[in-house]
């Protein structure tokens, strides 16, 4: 698996407006917390997605217990989950997310069958990386 070249995560980043934070957290200490946070603050709307947190105000949104819950289309659904639970969410993400753009996976998770998956769906796939690195990065932060 080859990563998507700069190019096409600088488009992505720049052409996409609504991120599903699969794994959020209330926690400001958590990877999942800082991150939605940095992306909202760069004008990207993020819906948390947490069973546990189902209902409650997260990022200042109301968060949902499943993908199947989110009202209205998602660009990039962020992934804050184990690698061996990503396979099955990659599934329901495909099946409940039309219009899905790309599945980005978080540092330090990996999963090969959801490359493939998202190969065969012409969804972008990005694995062990963090899209506030690389926003940062390519795109810059703004506030």
């Amino acid at each position: 698996m080859t990563y998507p070249s700069d190019e096409t995560l600088r488009d992505l980043l720049t052409s996409t407006r609504r991120f599903a934070c699969l794994g959020a957290s209330a926690n400001p200490g958590r990877p999942s917390h800082y991150v939605s946070q940095y992306l909202i603050a760069q004008g990207y709307d993020v819906v948390p997605v947490n069973p546990g947190l189902a209902g409650q105000e997260v990022f200042g949104a109301p968060a949902v217990a499943s993908l199947a819950q989110i009202e209205g289309p998602i660009d990039v659904l962020d992934v804050f989950r184990r690698s061996e639970a990503v396979p099955g969410l990659v599934r329901e993400a495909l099946r409940d997310l039309p219009g899905l753009r790309c599945v980005w996976l978080q540092l330090g998770v990996i999963s090969d069958e959801a490359a493939e998956m998202c190969d065969d769906a012409g969804v972008v796939f990005v694995q062990d990386r963090c899209t506030k690195i690389e926003h940062a990065r390519l795109i810059g932060a703004s506030a």
